[in-house]
């Protein structure tokens, strides 16, 4: 364990060893929960690694001919 200051800001310095640890590199994200009275950090997963996750990627136009089936079959609904 470390002991660090935290700044007027409001700003602590994650220490290298615990960067290191987690793959935190500069500007990820981190995400910050208050837990049974301890800060607890987290590593975000970058957006772009999440991709494929909610199905197969899809070319600019078949993702834009989705959307227009769905709005098609809204609209359709709405009738």
């Amino acid at each position: 364990m470390s002991l660090h200051k935290v700044s007027t800001k409001g700003q602590v310095t994650l220490p290298v060893e615990c960067r290191r640890a987690l793959g935190v590199r500069p500007h990820d994200r981190v995400a910050i929960q208050l837990e049974d009275n301890r800060i607890v950090i987290r590593p975000v997963p970058d957006f772009m690694e999440l991709e494929g996750f909610l199905g197969p990627r899809l070319s600019a136009d078949e993702e834009k001919k989705a959307r227009e089936r769905a709005v098609s079959a809204r609209v359709e609904d709405k009738k």
